[in-house]
């Protein structure tokens, strides 16, 4: 299927209020399993928006702002506050500690990275030995992970213990139009659903989610979704950007899922969920009469918080719509601020123009 994109230039900035609390969630270290410093971002963020806030046994966050009138839609929104790092896993004196991956990194790249470790941010290094030591036949062979150690120095092992959590030391930078950060996956969708709180329209109850643990398998929001037991289910995420060239062949890449300038990505099917045809043509509608860029997220791999969601309790109907970013799960990756920017402005409209109607099992 032929991506479908509405590009418009646009040039969009974020307030530098919004870039410096966005820059917090980003800079901050929250390993899936270990999210408090993130979740203390949040809670600080939510508490005067919403009218209830709670904490699950999990370490979800649990934010409700309730709407007016009668017939009101219960409509959960889910982004994900971990982000993949490494498990300090064996302490071998002086500072030199074996380690694990924690969600989907790809081993080839964190040789000679610097990392922060700990809820202190201790600094250190993914170490490996040096090129001048190896031989040809070991150059040919990416490293395992299980070879590799992380080096926090020689008073290190008094800094850290088995157990901490680490990852990669990026802050984030404004580049031109671009951002880059690690952990925009889904640091952008924390930032985007705070952002919402402020907005959400009278016709809605917004049962906002921030969840935990959806890099090793979206557990958190199995749980949020079984409290909220809600009418419909968004997922703001990020996902990976296919629009780079086939450098190794020479080929032009036609095998684009999504691209940067593209604007949100709306998703048709992901390895976790099949959108619901309602939710899909409802957001496509409203950034066509509004005006926001879009486009289609390619059926693919992968999943977000939907997956866990549209399966709780009796069904919930599901749809993600994701910032596309190149570099993803990496030490860096990269998303220009438009499509940011357009992702919240769609997702503000289409809560405005959210009808119970749509949850009427006949389609027109």
């Amino acid at each position: 299927m032929e991506v479908k994109t509405h590009t418009r230039p646009q040039n969009l900035k974020m307030k530098k209020a919004d870039l410096d609390l966005l820059a917090r969630l980003c800079n901050a270290v929250s390993v899936s399993g270990d999210e408090q410093e993130v979740r203390d971002i949040v809670l600080e963020q939510v508490k005067p928006l919403a009218d209830s806030v709670t904490v699950d046994a999990l370490g979800n966050v649990l934010a409700t702002k309730l709407g007016k009138g009668k017939n009101k839609v219960r409509v959960m929104i889910a982004a994900h506050m971990d982000e993949i790092g490494f498990m300090l896993i064996k302490d071998e004196g002086d500072g030199i500690f074996e380690f694990r991956v924690v969600g989907g990194i790809d081993e080839r790249q964190l040789v000679g990275k610097s990392v922060w470790v700990g809820r202190e941010h201790v600094p250190g290094i993914i170490g490996a030995k040096a090129i001048h030591m190896t031989t040809p036949e070991e150059r040919k062979v990416a490293l395992k992970v299980e070879q590799l150690r992380i080096d926090l120095g020689p008073d290190g092992s008094s800094k850290a213990k088995i157990g901490d959590r680490g990852t990669f030391a990026t802050k984030l930078q404004v580049i031109g139009p671009s951002i880059r950060s690690k952990a925009l996956d889904d640091r952008l969708g924390v930032f985007n659903l705070i952002q919402l709180l402020k907005t959400a329209p009278d016709n809605i109850d917004l049962l906002a989610a921030f969840t935990v643990q959806e890099e090793v398998g979206l557990r958190g929001a199995h749980v949020a979704a079984y409290t909220f037991d809600p009418q419909i289910g968004i997922a703001l995420d990020s996902t990976p950007a296919n629009d780079l060239p086939f450098y190794d062949t020479g080929e032009v890449n036609a095998s684009y899922n999504t691209r940067l300038d593209g604007g949100p990505a709306i998703y048709l099917m992901d390895g976790a969920t099949i959108g619901d045809r309602r939710l899909i043509s409802w957001l496509t509608a409203v950034a066509e009469a509004e005006g926001i860029p879009w486009q289609y997220r390619q059926p693919g791999r992968g999943g977000t918080d939907a997956g866990s969601i549209h399966k709780t309790r009796s069904g919930v109907p599901s749809v993600s719509v994701s910032v596309p970013q190149r570099y993803l799960h990496s030490a860096a990756g990269l998303v220009r601020m438009d499509d940011c920017v357009n992702t919240l402005r769609l997702i503000q409209q289409a809560l405005i123009r959210l009808d119970p109607k749509i949850l009427n099992r006949q389609e027109k």
